[in-house]
């Protein structure tokens, strides 16, 4: 199963951050039993959510050639629960040292302005043609954006 955990990007400045929204249904299968008559969404899956919007700094910033993988949480705080129904607020600024196969990151996940988790971690860069179809992840980006035509 995969989960797809970035709704929106609303914006970014390539190579250094990128902002996004993550709405919480109450459909979401990891709802089920996380916790039965208690949904929360999982820290988890938060920490997951702000791992791919690195990858989607990290694929525009590169013309798609690269994506971010995370491979260490180096430091994380959780401050309160996500509930259905909520309008998450992703945050991530990134920081890569020239030549360096890593890229540290810190993010934040918010609600209605209160933090919820607060992140840094870092992870690999790999070619993104290693992974996923280029033009798809391309197609996507400009959904996720709104840069796309309906015509």
């Amino acid at each position: 199963m995969r989960y797809l955990l970035v709704d929106r990007i609303l914006e970014y400045r390539s190579g250094e951050h990128i902002r996004g929204i993550k709405n919480v249904a109450m459909s979401e299968d990891f709802l089920e039993f996380h916790f039965p008559g208690n949904p929360i969404m999982p820290g988890v899956l938060l920490i997951e959510a702000l791992a791919q919007l690195a990858g989607w700094l990290e694929a525009v910033s590169s013309d798609f050639s690269r994506w971010f993988l995370i491979t260490a949480v180096k430091k994380c705080n959780f401050y309160g629960f996500v509930l259905p129904g909520d309008r998450v607020e992703l945050e991530v600024a990134a920081k890569q040292e020239e030549g360096s196969p890593l890229m540290r990151c810190s993010g934040i996940c918010s609600v209605e302005g209160r933090k919820k988790v607060k992140v840094d971690f870092e992870g690999e860069l790999v070619p993104l043609s290693s992974i996923e179809n280029v033009e798809d992840q391309r197609r996507f980006f400009k959904i996720l954006t709104r840069e796309f035509s309906l015509s």
